[in-house]
C-alpha cells in the first residue's frame, strides 16, 4: 500500500529536522510491520521488513509504504492516502473523543467505579459522588464535572493506565501531596488534561486527514496498534511527571510544564527509528 504525504507547511523545528535527517531530500520511506497490542491485550511478535533506500525501486515489493515530503516557501496543505485500516482505526479513535462522560449510563458509572477499585484496590467506594474521589485529584467530589473538558476518554485513558502500567500508575498517584499541596498537580485532573492535550495535538477534533507532520505519522503508527493513543497518554503521563520533577514545577506551572511534554511526545514520535509507541525512547519509563 503506497502512502503519499505532500507537506508544505511545516513548523520551523520540523523543517529543521527533515534537513538533519534526509539532507533536504524529497522522500524517506516507513516501514510496515506486522500490529502488536498492548499489555491490555494479547502481545504479537513484530516482524519488520527490511530497511529501504530513498529512490529504490524495490519499496512496493518490499511492502514499504513511501512518504514524500514537498516544502514550498511557507505553505502548505497535507495530502495522505490514508489506508482502509488506517481510516477505519481513526475514525474510531476519533468517535470516542466526541463521547461525552454521562453519569446517567450504566457502563460509565461502571468504568468510574472500576477506576477506583484499580486505585485503591480493597477500598470501598461510598458513592459515585463523594469527597473519597478528592485523594485520587479530583477537584471535587464528583469527579464527572472535571470530564467535561475531554470527554468519557480520558477516563477510559486513565482505567487503561492503571491496568496496563499498575507499578508506574500507582507511584504517580501516591506520591501525591508528598511535597505539599502548592508543590503537586491533582493527579487524576492532570490525567484529563494530559488526554485533551493528545486530541489537540493529534488533531482529532477536527473531521479532515491529518494536518501536521505528527498526527499524520501518528495515523501510520495506529496501524500497527490500535491502542496506539491510550499507550501515547501513558508515555505522556510519565514524561509529564518526570519534567514537573525536573523543573521542581509548582501548581502554577502546570500549562507550562505540559507545553513541553507535548514538545517532547512530538520530538519522539518524529525519530527515524520509532515505528510504534513501543519504539518511543520515553515508552522506557513505563513499568
Amino acid at each position: 500500500m503506497l502512502v503519499t504525504l505532500s507537506l508544505l507547511n511545516l513548523s520551523n523545528w520540523e523543517q529543521k529536522e527533515m534537513n538533519r535527517r534526509f539532507g533536504g531530500g524529497s522522500c524517506i520511506a516507513i516501514r510496515t510491520g506486522h500490529s502488536i497490542s498492548s499489555r491490555f491485550h494479547q502481545a504479537f511478535a513484530a516482524s519488520f521488513s527490511d530497511p529501504a533506500i530513498c529512490g529504490a525501486s524495490t519499496w512496493i515489493r518490499k511492502g514499504l509504504p513511501c512518504v514524500c515530503f514537498n516544502k514550498k516557501a511557507s505553505y502548505a496543505r497535507i495530502f495522505m492516502n490514508v489506508t482502509p485500516l488506517q481510516a477505519k482505526r481513526l475514525k474510531r479513535l476519533k468517535n470516542r473523543a466526541k463521547v461525552y462522560y454521562d453519569a446517567t449510563r450504566q457502563e460509565h458509572q461502571e468504568a468510574l467505579r472500576a477506576l477506583w477499585s484499580s486505585a485503591f484496590p480493597g477500598q470501598e467506594l461510598h458513592g459515585l459522588i463523594s469527597d473519597e474521589w478528592k485523594k485520587m485529584g479530583w477537584q471535587g467530589k464528583d469527579p464527572s464535572t472535571d470530564f467535561r473538558g475531554a470527554g468519557f476518554i480520558s477516563l477510559e485513558n486513565l482505567l487503561f493506565f492503571a491496568k496496563t502500567f499498575s507499578i508506574s500508575f500507582q507511584h504517580l498517584l501516591r506520591k501525591q501531596g508528598a511535597r505539599g499541596v502548592a508543590w503537586e498537580y491533582p493527579f487524576a485532573a492532570a490525567g484529563v488534561n494530559i488526554t485533551f492535550m493528545l486530541m489537540k495535538m493529534l488533531d482529532l477534533h477536527t473531521t479532515t486527514k491529518p494536518r501536521t507532520h505528527v498526527s499524520a505519522v501518528f495515523v501510520h503508527i495506529l496501524s500497527e496498534n490500535e491502542w496506539a493513543f491510550d499507550l501515547l497518554y501513558c508515555i505522556a503521563f510519565v514524561v509529564m511527571d518526570k519534567k514537573w520533577m525536573e523543573k521542581n514545577a509548582t501548581y502554577m506551572e502546570f500549562n507550562e510544564v505540559l507545553k513541553s511534554t507535548r514538545a517532547q511526545l512530538e520530538k519522539e514520535l518524529l525519530l527515524d527509528d520509532v515505528l510504534r509507541i513501543e519504539d518511543m525512547p520515553s515508552f522506557r519509563l513505563l513499568h
